[in-house]
């Protein structure tokens, strides 16, 4: 079996003194080349401390992350990973063209023009603002922004979080059929997402996380199965169980 693209194997996390309570209590989660898998949970589930721990900007208590099968503490394994993070903001002061030309040659990818020009119109987002200042972009300018430099880069492994936020419903379908033929590249993906239509539409998995542990992990057919519901929703409330309220 070839390795995982990422893999999260038993996971701990607990929160910071006095406290201590493990925010991540053995999250095991493996993510395929060419797989994309939507991280759900609600606020406080443990996430955002998972992308945290993938990307080391804190230790592990517990468990290992690989990516390529590398630790993903060694520099090495972070080569093949694109981050957009939910709260993006670029350098206020640059254009929208300058920032991508940074990413760019910061990910030791030679500028091309005519490439980020293309990625620009992929995403409907003017040409135009290529030479606008990036304080002068909306919010949804702005996430477009980011997604436009994380998906210019030629990476086997895409982190985002909350990817869609602020995009019009014309913006997402752009967005989504940009990440599908990012897939059939061979590229993996992980997205968190508030929105399950997003991650039912996208993802070939969805993943379940609550307090701090893997509620559910399968396809989202297999989901609303499991919870004998048409609607994912209703099957993300069971897998939780906050079943108060469920439709029949």
């Amino acid at each position: 079996m070839p390795e995982p693209a990422l893999r999260f194997t038993a996971v701990v996390k607990h929160a910071p003194a006095p406290r201590g309570r493990p925010v991540l209590d053995g999250v095991s989660l493996a993510v395929a080349a060419g797989e994309c898998v939507g991280l759900a949970g609600v606020n406080g589930a443990g996430k955002t401390t998972l992308l945290k721990c993938l990307l080391d900007f804190v230790p592990l208590d517990g468990g290992s992350i690989a990516i390529d099968g590398i630790d993903h503490r060694q520099p090495a394994a972070r080569s093949p990973l694109a981050y957009l993070p939910e709260r993006f903001q670029p350098p206020a002061y640059m254009t929208g063209g300058e920032f991508l030309r940074y990413t760019l040659a910061l990910h030791g990818q030679p500028r091309d023009d005519e490439l980020c020009a293309g990625m620009f119109e992929t995403l409907q987002l003017e040409t135009a603002a290529l030479k606008r200042s990036v304080r002068q972009f909306s919010k949804g300018m702005t996430q477009k922004l980011g997604l436009a430099a994380c998906l210019l880069l030629d990476k086997r492994l895409y982190i985002l979080d909350e990817p869609a936020s602020g995009l019009d419903p014309h913006a997402r379908a752009l967005f989504k059929a940009a990440l599908r033929r990012r897939r059939e590249a061979g590229a993996a993906v992980l997205m968190t997402s508030h929105a399950l239509a997003d991650i039912d539409e996208t993802c070939d998995r969805i993943a379940i996380l609550h307090d701090g542990a893997i509620r559910f992990d399968g396809t989202p057919a297999a989901c609303r199965a499991r919870y004998a519901t048409d609607a994912l929703e209703a099957a993300f409330l069971g897998a939780i169980g906050a079943t108060t309220g469920l439709p029949a």
